[in-house]
């Protein structure tokens, strides 16, 4: 599991295109109600949203292809969950089947999602593991994997992130770009139904 994390890692950008081409151009029962109008951009809005704040706190070393970790980050919303980057990944697939009006490929893309991210999850677990053990056995004793500790929301929202905006938005440029174009083609694709 831990090789295919690895690998899934690097290529983690590519792996959610045949989703994203399916999403735009399937339209097997598709509904374009208004609630898909609403709810779809309100959940992209959150995952990007989300991303956004942890990059504030992870900095660049987010959108690295190579196996060099960072620093072990435990501010902002690493102190709710432990993988705020990929849970914002979710959010923003999430919203995007649900705006494509394609509601029976949530559970496809929360299916990707599971397998996508619980190997990668495993390898950066071992490898942070390898890197910082005490400290790290202790944030994973105190922070869960997936669900968020609501009781640490006040710390979390205290915590400033030692990344300027400039660097965060530079950094998140690739996925914000992507989410632009996603939402141009959700609401072309809306506009031609």
């Amino acid at each position: 599991m831990q090789t295919l994390g690895r690998w899934l890692f690097k290529y983690r950008s590519f792996v959610p295109i045949p989703v994203a081409l399916a999403l735009v151009f399937v339209r097997w029962r598709a509904t374009s109600s208004a609630w898909v109008l609403t709810a779809g951009p309100l959940l992209v809005a959150l995952g990007q949203g989300l991303r956004i704040w942890a990059v504030r706190h992870i900095g660049t070393i987010s959108r690295t292809r190579s196996t060099r970790l960072g620093p072990l980050v435990t501010g902002g919303p690493y102190a709710l969950i432990r993988n705020p980057l990929y849970v914002g990944n979710l959010f923003l697939w999430t919203g995007f089947a649900v705006w494509s009006g394609l509601l029976w490929m949530i559970p496809l893309v929360w299916l990707i999602f599971v397998i996508e991210y619980t190997a990668i999850e495993r390898w950066e677990a071992a490898s942070l593991q390898g890197q910082f053990s005490a400290a790290y056995e202790e944030y994973i004793r105190t922070v869960p994997k997936w669900i968020p500790r609501w009781s640490r929301i006040g710390e979390a929202l205290r915590s400033r992130g030692p990344h300027p905006w400039r660097e965060v938005f530079f950094s998140e440029r690739g996925t914000l770009l992507a989410a632009a174009l996603m939402s141009a083609l959700m609401v072309w694709r809306h506009l031609g139904d």
